[in-house]
């Protein structure tokens, strides 16, 4: 699908369709072409607005959970959203929830796919290598079913991206911040009606951190989709958009008003 990447402010984002607001957030490798299917399923009927996180380009002091929750809080500021349906992949998801943590009251619905936060087997066990697209290739192929996913073009970004020291330096320090911060103990209090689409055959967050997910956040719904590893609205775009909007037509923004003949 076509859509514009707007830059205002010193923020790269998408914003698509009207109505209530799905703020979507990828993860640690990610961009804005993973929510494809998501922007193609609901911006007609819903506000699709994703933000590009400055993952690679933030001041490597800031490199960290924290900076990338105060880069959400500014943007969010700068868009003037609220009541917000917040959705994360990975990283992503782990960010979200340390907002939802941080501004209860901003967030009215929570979506997480394969997110980390409890445990998380970055890049397959590894950091990634400088320079050498083989490898490369191999721990993108990880993150799916179906290593046909991972395209050349999705490879060739990720190799362009670990090409540069500085990069690969704010990887590492965004990583190892994402292992240091757990969230099992705070989860509990996130009380908004929460999401887990999980692939049954995830190797970086695998099905039992969707299991202690969903046993530690008291309002949740949890599905797994069979081949399907760590990236469920890329590998079946069409399975995680018929769950989500199920379950977004079940938990209504808004409860509808009972009129009297």
């Amino acid at each position: 699908m076509n859509y514009q990447v707007r830059e205002e402010a010193g923020f790269r984002y998408v914003d698509e369709g009207k109505g209530e607001v799905l703020l979507l957030l990828h993860g640690l490798f990610g961009a804005l072409s993973n929510w494809d299917g998501v922007i193609n399923g609901f911006s007609d009927r819903y506000r699709v607005i994703i933000p590009v996180m400055p993952i690679y380009t933030m001041p490597i002091k800031e490199a960290g959970l924290e900076g990338l929750v105060a880069f959400i809080e500014d943007f969010i500021a700068f868009k003037n959203l609220n009541n917000l349906t917040l959705l994360g992949n990975s990283l992503g998801g782990h960010v979200g929830i340390l907002y939802t943590l941080k501004h209860p009251d901003m967030v009215k619905r929570l979506v997480l796919t394969g997110s980390s936060g409890l445990f998380e087997n970055s890049m397959g066990g590894s950091f990634p290598k400088r320079g050498s697209y083989d490898y490369i290739a191999e721990r993108v192929a990880y993150t799916f079913y179906d290593p046909k996913v991972a395209t050349k073009e999705l490879i060739d970004e990720v190799f362009e991206i670990t090409s540069s020291i500085p990069s690969c330096m704010r990887i590492v320090a965004i990583a190892k911040s994402a292992q240091r911060n757990n969230v099992a103990r705070d989860i509990p209090k996130i009380k908004v009606p929460t999401l887990l689409v999980w692939g049954l055959n995830d190797t970086i967050t695998p099905p039992e951190v969707a299991y202690e997910f969903d046993r530690l956040i008291p309002n949740t719904e949890l599905y797994f989709i069979d081949k399907c590893c760590h990236a469920p609205m890329m590998e079946h775009p069409g399975r995680f958009n018929k769950l989500l909007l199920n379950w977004l037509e079940k938990h209504p923004m808004y409860e509808r008003a009972l009129t009297t003949a």
